[in-house]
């Protein structure tokens, strides 16, 4: 149950709805965040949904063997959705893997052609399976010609990152197709109040969300267990970081300054590098003596890992896109009962249970010293930390703002793209 402006919405009551989901990340992609999860916990609610995979943002790099190989793997799934159809994946969960030009969305010679492709294998799908006024649910605006012409339910705008601020992607022409989604949404979600920020001159109906936590599975780290062999060969105390190793989110320099300065800690990193990276300074990182890098590690597997640590690390490298970050590690972390350490990303300007900040190496070792000297967090205090930041939770409260402005609107959702909307009850316009 989820209580809004003068009404209760039972969520777990209403009935099923059909969705389309735009991402920005493939579905079998190794680390799950907001796309994948959110699709997964519908689907289990009975919803059906087309998953609608990465549309590319950025072209691939010619040196890096990497980008292409997923370029020709992209291409060979692309061909098979055009012609055969989206495959179902799971549980009422079809993935479409579109065929597109990478990285032309703004390109007045490949837009149409993008479009008119992913317009076709949308609304093939949705007509075959009986879509009924679909939930268009996007983590990025180039999808709004190819659901121009569909009937839709209300369209969601869950903006979780600044991808215009992503090396490599065209920002002027993002930020422009961003402004033409956030002008036709009904309903917008950020995990950052400064995306909230961003996005509400555009949309008045935004809302921030910050992210969340399986705190069941993670939670599965504070009962006594055996951990990994290969994490018990590492002595204590053994600080981790869990998740893709990039190099403009992971400040490198800081880990090698603070390994060197405290080899007695040990730092145990688990993850692989983003793609099309190879990076002299993970390379460095991982050539120190108390510092392992295990590689990727099933997310299923991660409780097991966390358990066998005690201290979390957020070292973030500052720069425009990262600084509006909500890491999802963070309440992993917490409902793993570790304390953690982060730089001063925006998301850690205000007091939080179960976190130190530091904003520079001195400040960085002494808040890891202090989270060493605190030890875990309880079973209670593990609860308290995380809250309501779980995925269930959230999902609710998500939900019952959708549907209340869709009663609001007498439950009829139109396709307008002259250039304005009422949102949240008030008129925005170029």
């Amino acid at each position: 149950m989820v209580e809004g402006k003068g009404a209760v919405f039972h969520v777990q009551d209403r009935d099923a709805q059909d969705c389309v989901l735009f991402s920005t990340a493939d579905w079998d992609e190794p680390y799950w965040t907001n796309k994948q999860h959110t699709a997964s916990i519908l689907a289990a609610r009975g919803w059906r949904i087309l998953y609608v995979e990465s549309v590319g943002f950025r072209s691939p790099k010619v040196g890096s063997g990497r980008d292409w190989k997923r370029l020709w793997r992209r291409l060979w799934r692309g061909v098979q959705s055009l012609v055969l159809g989206p495959p179902q994946r799971a549980d009422n969960i079809w993935v479409l893997s579109p065929l597109m030009v990478p990285a032309g969305h703004h390109l007045p010679f490949v837009r149409p052609l993008n479009q008119a492709l992913l317009c076709f294998s949308v609304s093939r799908f949705t007509k075959s399976r009986r879509f009924n006024k679909p939930v268009v649910w996007t983590y990025h605006p180039y999808m709004l010609d190819a659901i121009a012409t569909l009937p839709r339910g209300p369209l969601v705008y869950h903006c979780v990152d600044d991808i215009a601020k992503i090396p490599g992607v065209d920002m002027q022409a993002f930020r422009s197709a961003q402004q033409a989604l956030l002008w036709r949404c009904e309903v917008v979600f950020t995990t950052a109040m400064s995306l909230k920020e961003t996005c509400e001159p555009f949309n008045r109906n935004t809302h921030f969300f910050g992210n969340v936590v399986d705190d069941t599975h993670f939670g599965m780290a504070r009962a006594p267990g055996l951990v990994p062999s290969e994490l018990a060969a590492i002595p204590e105390p053994r600080l981790v970081y869990h998740g893709v190793l990039s190099d403009f989110k992971v400040d490198f320099p800081l880990l090698i300054q603070t390994a060197k300065a405290r080899p007695d800690w040990h730092w145990v990193i688990i993850g692989e590098e983003r793609e099309g990276q190879r990076s002299e300074l993970l390379a460095q990182l991982a050539r120190l003596p108390n510092v392992h890098l295990l590689g990727y590690r099933p997310y299923q597997n991660l409780p097991a890992y966390l358990r066998g640590m005690q201290v979390g690390v957020l070292p973030t490298l500052l720069n425009d896109y990262t600084r509006s970050m909500f890491p999802m590690k963070f309440y992993e972390y917490l409902a793993a009962g570790l304390p953690v350490a982060s730089t001063p990303l925006d998301f850690a300007k205000e007091p939080r249970a179960g976190l130190e900040v530091g904003s520079d190496f001195d400040a960085f070792v002494a808040a890891i010293e202090k989270q060493l000297a605190r030890g875990k967090l309880s079973t209670d205090e593990a609860r308290a930390a995380v809250g309501e930041n779980t995925w269930e939770r959230r999902l609710d409260k998500m939900l019952a703002i959708i549907f209340r402005q869709d009663e609001a609107n007498g439950g009829t959702f139109s396709n307008t793209h002259d250039g304005s909307k009422h949102a949240g009850g008030a008129e925005v316009r170029t």
